[in-house]
């Protein structure tokens, strides 16, 4: 438990955490304390201006309107059309994989990590071809609207891509309506519960939030998974002679790398946390990461790579309670498809040069991962 001079609390033990995950707080920032240091601060960088996606998607709503605009999503966002995409994502897998033994030494990121998720998204939500390196741009950009902030210059950038952003998705709302089909965005768009429907903002907003949430987080789960395995030979030798271990492989990457670092929330009544009092009104930070290195929990190998820990399922990368990851399912999918056919075709597959990290502190992960395919 630590109180941040910014203003904020930090949880980073894994009992806290699962609590504080589950104890049915708020995310929204109007609940914040009048004179918490945080709220100045935020309100000093954005005013008004905060960005779209989170001002108004389920990520930073609490009920009634998180429960209505969740239910909403839910509905199109089904086990059977997560599993609809199988075949698709294998397909994707095997041409990557072609392209990658044909180069030899590529980048895995540029190569499989961040097109693999991003294709599947947009395969999902039935999005027109776009330019996915703008939006991988400007994606990248507002996602730095999840830690604290501090640079004008920063601020303006976020805003200015949030902007981008909601344009182009209310281009591909407007063809959707041209263009219905069996997709999400289509069932976003027709999505209904006792006549309630998604309004035009909320739509936008939740169109950008599945896009940024379905491949940011997913290409950090399979760069960082990678390049656990390529520091681990003995972990990466386990994975390619026994493939079945794969979906056990791809909960324990979750919880020795968390593709989200952290989650927040905040007390609309005093709480008591390991004996010490949060007031009302405060921002509290979850730290995924560390809970999903807590030796109190995983034991004294909690920073190792074992790929049959048996409990590692338990971890809390996809958050808990209310909000947890609608799309986890998704997510395993395509991480369990790309490591069991990574590993089987690339038997000797090595890292060959430095790792560069993107640079953010809670969406943290490898920007730039050389590896040989032997």
């Amino acid at each position: 438990m630590h109180q941040h001079p910014v203003g904020f609390w930090l949880l980073t033990r894994y009992e806290d955490v699962s609590w504080l995950l589950r104890a049915g707080l708020s995310v929204e920032d109007r609940n914040l304390a009048e004179s918490s240091p945080f709220r100045m601060m935020q309100e000093a960088m954005y005013g008004d201006r905060l960005p779209r996606f989170d001002a108004r998607s389920m990520l930073d709503r609490d009920p009634p309107d998180h429960t209505r605009l969740r239910r909403l999503v839910a509905k199109a966002f089904t086990p059977r059309a997560v599993r609809a995409l199988r075949p698709h994502v294998v397909e994707l897998v095997d041409g990557m994989l072609d392209a990658m033994g044909r180069a030899r030494r590529v980048d895995l990121i540029e190569s499989l990590a961040f097109p693999l998720p991003f294709a599947v998204i947009a395969k999902m939500l039935g999005t027109p071809s776009s330019d996915h390196e703008r939006i991988r741009e400007l994606t990248g950009v507002v996602v730095r609207s999840l830690e604290p902030v501090a640079d004008p210059d920063l601020v303006s950038a976020i805003v200015a891509a949030d902007a981008e952003l909601a344009g182009i998705a209310a281009e591909m709302i407007a063809w959707k309506r041209e263009n219905p089909a069996d997709d999400l965005l289509t069932a976003l768009i027709n999505a209904e519960d006792d006549g309630d429907v998604l309004g035009e903002e909320e739509l936008i907003a939740q169109t950008l939030l599945l896009y940024i949430a379905g491949h940011e987080t997913t290409v950090n789960l399979i760069g960082g998974g990678a390049l656990a395995l390529l520091r681990d030979p003995g972990q990466q030798a386990l994975l390619r002679d026994d493939p079945g271990l794969v979906a056990n492989a791809v909960e324990e990457m979750l919880r020795y790398d968390s593709p989200v670092q952290a989650s927040r929330r905040i007390t609309v009544e005093p709480v008591t946390v390991g004996g010490v009092e949060i007031p009302a009104g405060a921002f509290v930070m979850a730290s995924l990461a560390s809970a999903n290195r807590d030796e109190r929990f995983w034991g004294p190998d909690a920073g190792e790579l074992r790929l049959n820990r048996e409990n590692a399922r338990q971890h809390v990368s996809f958050g808990a309670g209310p909000h947890h990851c609608l799309g986890a399912s998704l997510a395993r999918m395509e991480a369990c498809i790309a490591f069991e056919r990574l590993t089987a075709r690339f038997p000797h597959l090595s890292q060959d040069g430095e790792v560069r990290w993107n640079g953010r502190i809670n969406l943290r992960g490898p920007s730039y991962l050389p590896v040989s395919t032997g």
